[in-house]
């Protein structure tokens, strides 16, 4: 049975739905090893990130293990239980939000505390990113407002924080295009609140812990303007 191409939107959840229903028909025997993000992309017709998160999207749901160096294998035909990746993909934008907001407020005056010359750099190149990206469209800001965004989660050296922080992405980038489709506030702030981004750098590089965890608090409870749902 040929995969065969899905559809523009949303790209993660139908390629993690073909992936699904392949393991399930038993196109891909448990221990069985899947064909290569390359061989999947080009089948799905989608690009490799997406065939990445399809795969960690299974992986979470106790259908596919990642051996390094490997391949990613099927260890089970069915759901082993709705882990934390799948509840994510599930969950309503505002939902994520609210979790998101306590993740990131604590990362950002964490970020103000530890930063390195390195992470200031980072962050810089970051919001430069954004910037830039304002001219290409809302989903190339989206994706350069979320690495702006994990590039100040980074700069708190906790892996924890920066991996929910990554957990988030997937259902972020999806609800915040959508937002800004929605609420067209682009016509009126091109750059998407660039003034409150520009202040978070500041107090991350001035090391005002208290200051930083404002502006990403005052960011968050209205995103763009609206409330998120």
């Amino acid at each position: 049975m040929p995969l065969g191409p899905v559809r523009p939107s949303p790209l993660v959840e139908q390629a993690t739905e073909r992936l699904r229903a392949q393991i399930v028909a038993g196109e891909w025997a448990v221990g069985a090893r899947l064909p290569g993000e390359t061989t999947l992309a080009a089948e799905l017709g989608v690009g490799r990130s997406t065939v990445r998160e399809a795969l960690r999207g299974l992986a979470g749901e106790g259908f596919v293990r990642a051996r390094q160096g490997a391949g990613v294998f099927v260890v089970s035909a069915e759901p082993v239980g709705e882990e934390w990746p799948a509840r994510l993909r599930k969950a309503a934008v505002r939902d994520v939000y609210e979790v998101r907001m306590a993740v990131e407020t604590h990362a950002a005056r964490l970020a103000a505390e530890r930063r390195t010359e390195a992470d200031l750099t980072a962050i810089e190149a970051a919001l430069a990113g954004r910037r830039a990206a304002a001219a290409e469209g809302d989903r190339a800001l989206v994706e350069a407002d979320i690495a702006f965004h994990a590039a100040v989660v980074g700069a708190a050296h906790n892996p924890v924080l920066a991996g929910l922080f990554a957990d988030f992405v997937p259902v972020l980038r999806e609800g915040l295009v959508e937002l800004l489709a929605l609420t067209r506030m682009r016509e009126g702030d091109p750059g998407a609140r660039d003034g409150a981004h520009e202040a978070l750098v500041r107090a991350v590089r001035e090391g005002d812990g208290a200051g930083a965890a404002e502006v990403v608090r005052g960011e968050l409870e209205d995103p763009f303007g609206v409330a998120p749902g």
